[in-house]
This record gives structure tokens, C-alpha cells and sequence, in this order.
């Protein structure tokens, strides 16, 4: 069974003409002409020599850049329940205009996915709704409780591609040590919110002089690092495998360090806000900026840039987690957390870290995909014969985030109003053309 699910649409008739080219895993880096045919690509050839069929639509590429398309191991999609914020329609909506094809949703949903019975009702919405392909994670325990396990076999063979109780920590090293010896059996990554809820207690971002000066309560790094030592612990002895969910610190990278070093199978994911903003964006108590893991300290931010340069972290995810402008709309202490991100990954991320030289652009590109194969997933490519899944993006255009309204259905984004350079034009998920930008025209051969 497959575990990736999306709306049918016609397989797509392109030729991409005179695109630079860039994937690093085909050490692809030049201008190309790329020309998709029932939505694989049939033939790549050097620039500026394909003609296009009679119906193939022809798209000048020149000046702008051809990459796989990007893969989210970590989205909220809050369907089922909570439609008001997301729903598979707007979610992944703003992920094609993000430039990802495919996208993992997570199961802190209302009801919890937690019962093969929501996941396959979840997946069949999916088949009509969603726009780009979407993998469901399925809860460890049961209503996010941390109590008892679900029926991860059931599951996995409903369609679930992981489990997570993303939201929560699982606080019981017994529950997640018997979910680690059911994974052996049924398979499917485990993806931890790593998370001590007795460190934590009633705080709202991090624990630093930002939070003592305007007089918050704080939650440690601490909190984070220490279930990660933990884990990767019990995942060693078990001999199982675990994915740690957005990496907030240089104690977290750390213990992700050793526990590599001692055998675990262990991977880890960060998220652009951690990567671009700090505690000091807080001061301004815009609830925009609140989210768990809280923004941290700028030691903390270059000590994630590092291990993602290194690939000690593997992945970007964005952590997509929208909710509504009520909610929102509270004082700090009161608004619920999270941040959207699809559809400015990868436009913060260029501007704030290749532009400056910190990041090159083929290690982004790379990260971006990465999660595919974390979540055994086929991981995009530019490459004949392949499956187009593929973005074009304009790395000159400027544009401010939220001028012209968002494709999700919320506007908590972290990086609303500032001024990003790159604009996605054109996605392609599984061979279809799922996004293309208003203002981008194309023209049939």
C-alpha cells in the first residue's frame, strides 16, 4: 500500500527550456532544458537544444532555477477537527506554493489519530482534497496520553508511515521502549517531540535573560536535551529507530551526537525559525513568535546552523502549525504555539543564510529533500526516467511575506511582513503540476 496520497490530476506536458539545473545528489549544477512527458522526466539535454511536441507547454527557464522538489517530514494539517485553522485543501496549498511535493502530517488532531478507522478516513479525504502528497504519522499512544500504546501494526497496515505523539513527549521510557520493540515487528519511524514536562511547566518561551527581563516563565533547553540523551539511549538497547522532531539547541545537537556515537539510530530535523530568530524576537510579545521549542539563544541558533551545514542534523522541517487569527490575537502568555512555514521555508531560509554565505545553496536544496529518505520515502530527483517532482524558482524576486495573503487558511507566520528574496513559480508533485504562481504565464508549444 502506498503511503503517500493525493487528488488525481493530468500527468504533466512540460519542457523546462534553458533552467539552471540544481540537484546535488545528481551533481547536477548548469543550465539544462528538462522535458517532462506524462509527468516523468523523458530527456534532459543541454540548454537551449529540445523542441517541444505538439500540447507540450514550453516554460523560459532562463534566469530562474530548476530543483527536486522539497519534502516536510513535519506538518500540522489540523484535520480532522479543527478546519477552522487548516484543512488538506489550504494546507496543501501552501505547501505547493512552498515548492514541496510532499508533505508528513502529524496526528495531534481532534480526535487524535490514533484508530486505523480515522486514519483511513483521513487517507480518503486525501485522495480528493490534497494537492501535493501527503503521509499520515499515527499516534504512539493512545489519545496522546502517554498511557497506552495504539494498535501500531493495525495501523501501519491502515496506512500509517510513522508514529508520533508530536505535541507531547512520551514521559514513560517503559511506553516508549515497548513501542520501540512493536516498531521490529510493524515497522515505520518513531518521531519524537522531545520534551520534560516537569522542566518545562507553565512556560511560555525560553529560559534566559530575555524571559527575566520581561518577566515570563521560562522553559530550559534542558527540557530537550535531556529526553534526547534518554531516547537515544533506549533506542540503542532496542536497536530501533527514532527521529527527533525540531532540535531547539546546542545541548540537543549534542546529545544527538552521542548517541549516534554509540550505535543509535537516531535522526533530527530543524525548523527555519530556530534557524533565523532568536529569544530577542520575543520583545516584542508578537504571539507570532511563540512556539515549542521556544526561540532560543543565539548560541543555540549557530550551534543548529553548524550541525545542519555538517549534516549531523539531516533535514529542515518547517513544523507548519497554523492556527487562527482569534487564537492568536491574546497576550503572549495565552495564545496557543506554533508557527506557519510552508510557504516561506525556502525564501527565509535563502535570504537569511545562503544570501549571507553561511549556507550554500546546494546544501539547502539537499536538506530540504532529505526527509524523504528519513521517512522511506522516495527521495525527489532531476533525473531521466524519474517521477517529475520538481519546483522552479525565481532567486532574484523580492517579495514581503503576507502582502498578498497566504495559501494556508491562518497568518501566524513568524516571518510575516519581512522583505524575502526567491519566489516559487511552478511545483510539480508526483508528474503534476500542482502550483503555479498568478503572475507566472506559460506558453503551449
Amino acid at each position: 500500500m502506498s503511503s503517500l496520497f493525493a487528488a488525481p490530476r493530468p500527468p504533466a506536458e512540460l519542457l523546462f527550456r534553458e533552467a539552471h539545473v540544481l540537484d546535488p545528489r545528481n551533481d547536477l549544477d548548469e543550465p539544462r532544458d528538462v522535458l517532462v512527458r506524462n509527468g516523468v522526466i523523458a530527456e534532459i539535454a543541454a540548454a537551449g537544444s529540445l523542441e517541444a511536441s505538439e500540447g507540450v507547454e514550453v516554460i523560459d527557464g532562463a534566469g530562474k532555477h530548476l530543483f527536486p522538489a522539497f519534502v516536510d517530514p513535519h506538518v500540522h494539517l489540523r484535520s480532522p477537527g479543527e478546519e477552522h485553522k487548516e484543512d488538506l485543501d489550504t494546507g496543501t496549498r501552501a505547501a505547493a506554493a512552498g515548492g514541496y511535493c510532499a508533505i508528513v502530517a502529524m496526528p495531534n488532531t481532534t480526535p487524535v489519530i490514533d484508530h486505523p478507522m480515522l486514519l483511513r478516513g483521513l487517507i480518503a479525504s486525501a485522495k480528493e482534497q490534497a494537492h501535493v502528497r501527503v503521509g499520515f504519522m499515527a499516534a504512539i499512544s493512545v489519545a496522546l496520553a502517554g498511557e497506552q500504546l495504539t494498535e501500531m501494526a493495525q495501523l501501519r497496515d491502515a496506512g500509517a508511515l510513522g508514529f508520533t505523539d508530536d505535541g507531547k513527549p512520551v514521559s514513560s521510557a517503559g511506553l516508549l521502549r515497548r513501542a520501540l520493540q512493536y516498531q521490529q515487528l510493524c515497522g515505520g519511524v518513531i518521531a519524537l517531540h522531545e520534551e520534560d514536562a516537569t522542566l518545562s511547566g507553565a512556560g511560555v518561551m525560553h529560559e534566559g535573560a530575555v524571559s527575566a527581563a520581561l518577566g515570563l516563565a521560562g522553559i530550559p533547553a534542558i527540557s530537550e536535551s535531556t529526553m534526547i540523551a534518554r531516547d537515544g539511549l533506549i533506542a540503542g538497547h532496542e536497536g530501533g529507530r527514532v527521529h527527533f522532531q525540531h532540535l531547539s539547541a546546542r545541548g540537543s545537537v549534542e546529545a544527538l551526537v552521542q548517541a549516534r556515537a554509540r550505535g543509535a539510530r537516531v535522526s533530527a530535523e530543524v525548523s527555519p525559525h530556530h534557524l533565523l530568530l532568536t529569544e530577542e524576537a520575543v520583545r516584542t510579545l508578537d504571539t507570532r513568535f511563540k512556539m515549542n521549542p521556544p526561540l532560543r539563544g543565539e548560541d543555540d541558533r549557530a550551534a543548529l546552523i553548524a550541525a545542519l551545514r555538517d549534516g549531523t542534523i539531516e533535514c529542515v522541517a518547517t513544523d507548519h502549525a497554523p492556527h487562527s487569527r482569534d487564537e492568536k490575537t491574546v497576550p503572549f502568555e495565552a495564545a496557543p504555539m506554533g508557527t506557519t512555514g510552508l510557504e516561506t521555508a525556502f525564501a527565509a531560509l535563502y535570504t537569511g543564510l545562503v544570501l549571507p554565505g553561511t549556507l550554500t545553496l546546494a546544501c539547502l536544496v539537499e536538506r530540504l529533500t532529505a526527509g524523504a529518505a528519513l521517512f522511506e520515502l522516495e527521495t525527489p530527483t532531476v533525473a531521466v526516467d524519474s517521477e517529475a517532482n520538481l519546483c522552479l524558482v525565481d532567486l532574484e524576486a523580492s517579495w514581503r511575506v503576507g502582502e498578498s495573503g497566504y495559501e494556508s487558511r491562518s497568518a501566524n507566520c513568524c516571518f510575516g511582513g519581512q522583505e524575502l528574496r526567491s519566489r516559487t513559480l511552478l511545483t510539480l508533485a508526483g508528474g503534476q503540476v500542482c502550483y503555479r504562481e498568478r503572475s507566472f504565464a506559460l506558453s503551449a508549444a
